[in-house]
Order: C-alpha cells, then structure tokens, then sequence
C-alpha cells in the first residue's frame, strides 16, 4: 500500500481521531523503526525505539470488519515487535470505541491509563499495554 492507499483507507475508518494524510503516512514509513503491516483491506502501523512497541494506527475497511483482519494483524504487530527486541507495546484507543477496546483486551492488552481529552474535548485516551 502506498501512503495515498493508507490515506484513502485512514479517512474510511476515522474521524476522531481525524484522518492521517499521505505526507504524514510517508514520513512515518521513512522512519527506520517504523513498519507497515497489511493484509487484505486493513493496515497496521507501528514502530519500536528501544524496548518498547507502539501501535500507531490499525485499520480495516467498514465493509470487513469483523473477518479477523484486525486480530491478525495485531498479533503480527506482537510477532514483529518481539523480533525488533520490544518487551512491551503500547497503544492509545479512544475510550468509547467499544469494538476496538474489545479487540485488544481479548488479545491480552491491559488498561494501564487514561489520557483526558486526548481525542478531543469530550473523547478520553486509554492506554493499553501488551507485554511481549
């Protein structure tokens, strides 16, 4: 997938937070620790500095959700952060996406936080950790 691909798919999938655009995907996959997973019609970014992964940004189109793309592609995230020697992840979801909080914790993410406001004045961040 090109940035523009990643782009397009983003702002299928967002509003808040809002969409990424091809010029942010293109520096992030610049990025020598960066790393771009994809499967199907859905994405996953993320990177690795020191021990620690993030995910940055999951997508999978509206019309597939549901087919696995999602559980797929984060544990290819956890595979490929422990063979870059992270020992734990972290993420940032919205606190009311229900669908994605579930997705991760039935994967073994915790809620180690809360970031008020993060998404917005009405929209809190929790922070999920993974240990790896």
């Amino acid at each position: 997938m090109t940035p523009d691909d990643l782009a397009a798919l983003h702002a299928r999938c967002f509003t808040v937070p809002r969409p990424w655009n091809a010029d942010e995907f293109a520096e992030l996959l610049a990025s020598p620790r960066c790393f771009l997973l994809t499967r199907g019609a859905g994405f996953l970014l993320g990177r690795v500095i020191a021990d620690e992964a993030e995910l940055l940004t999951l997508a999978v189109a509206p019309e597939h959700r549901r087919d696995g793309l999602g559980r797929a592609l984060t544990a290819e995230f956890a595979a490929t952060s422990r063979r870059m020697q992270a020992s734990e992840a972290f993420l940032e979801v919205a606190a009311d996406n229900d669908a994605a909080k579930a997705l991760y914790l039935a994967q073994g993410w915790c809620i180690a936080g809360r970031r008020p406001r993060y998404y917005g004045p009405t929209t809190d961040a929790l922070i999920l950790r993974l240990g790896l």
